[in-house]
């Protein structure tokens, strides 16, 4: 049951772990500034306030602090690792993708690493090559490892509440960028299995397939060209691995359109596994060619000069979904044309990267 009280993005995630503390005593948050007065933009602020000794910081040494909640996972501790960037977890791989993906298995499903790791993605503020990279491609290939990337504030209840009741390693994965973002508080959470994307809306000429900040991109479109007739079937794929083809396969069938939203590289990512499932599965119903809009196959530019022309804004989408509809370009209402984006921040009141 949902109540009426809106909450932010990032007070959504404050209020499902206090749910959580609540409940499970033997549950504990690390990370790099994890008790820092920003408590990592705001996600913790409450729990920190009222779990101190719950909310712990770390020392600069991201493999070693991985294999410890790794161990400690395995002794009954229900342990959250926190990283400010998706950047710094690539210190801790060898721990990630030898130790904590693999024990399951190789110890004949006996034993189970139940732990999350939060990494933190997106653009702004010239962060640059090594701050602002959406690599959740790489962990989706690994084998025992589960991924996903909420939207909304509700998916990011839902996700980081079955993240915890998961009994696998998750890597949970929200963009900086939706942090500010207004939604329903979710009373009475219920753990259900990772795994299920969901609709968004209803729609017959075209299925589009998004997750993270490219869902809040294609459901402003929506909102800005609500009077003209798209009739688009939003997904919101939430889990990238595994992957809801069910749900895929059912809405492509049925537009015989498919236009996938990724934040991610164009190449060898999560987009190009979709394309896969469509060509093997949809590929008789196709009236047109799947399209991918996601982020070129180069690092991640520094300069706002740069980088305005390197991520999708909404004018792209806009205009891909108009000539896969056979739309003239010019029915495009004003308000998508401009993406500025207010310089390189999402909206006026972010104020950095911490």
């Amino acid at each position: 049951m949902q109540s009426k009280k809106l909450i932010k993005f990032n007070e959504a995630i404050d209020e499902t772990f206090l749910d959580i503390f609540k409940k499970n005593k033997n549950s504990i948050i690390i990370g790099l500034g994890s008790n820092d007065p920003k408590s990592i933009f705001g996600t913790q602020e409450k729990v920190k306030k009222k779990y101190p000794d719950r909310v712990l910081d770390m020392p600069l040494s991201e493999n070693s602090m991985t294999g410890i909640i790794i161990g400690a996972a395995l002794n009954g501790i229900k342990p959250i690792l926190v990283h400010q960037r998706l950047d710094f977890a690539l210190l801790s791989m060898e721990q990630i993708i030898n130790q904590a993906a693999k024990w399951h298995y190789m110890f004949d499903g006996k034993k189970n690493v139940p732990i999350i790791i939060r990494m933190i993605v997106g653009r702004g503020w010239g962060q640059g090559p090594q701050h602002s990279q959406s690599l959740q491609s790489i962990f989706a290939h690994i084998p025992g490892l589960k991924v996903v990337m909420p939207s909304t504030v509700e998916s990011a209840q839902h996700l980081l509440f079955d993240s915890f009741h998961d009994k696998n390693p998750t890597i949970f994965i929200e963009h900086r960028w939706l942090h500010n973002l207004d939604g329903k508080k979710i009373q009475n959470l219920k753990a259900n299995p990772l795994g299920k994307s969901k609709f968004l809306s209803k729609g017959k000429k075209l299925t589009i397939i998004a997750s993270s900040y490219m869902t809040i991109e294609i459901l402003r479109i929506q909102k800005e060209t609500k009077d003209l007739d798209l009739s688009l079937e939003i997904i919101d794929l939430q889990s990238i691995s595994p992957i809801d083809e069910n749900s895929i396969v059912k809405s492509v069938r049925k537009t015989g359109n498919c236009l996938i939203l990724d934040t991610g590289h164009e190449k060898f990512g999560v987009s190009s596994e979709i394309l896969k499932i469509i060509v093997n599965k949809c590929f008789n119903h196709l009236k047109k060619k799947p399209e991918i809009i996601a982020n070129p196959f180069i690092p991640v530019p520094t300069s706002f000069a740069i980088s305005k022309y390197y991520y999708p804004h909404r004018y792209q989408i806009t205009k891909k979904i108009f000539e896969m509809l056979n739309i003239s370009l010019n029915k495009i209402p004003k308000s998508l044309r401009d993406y500025d984006y207010f310089g390189d921040q999402p909206h006026l009141h972010f104020k950095g990267p911490f």
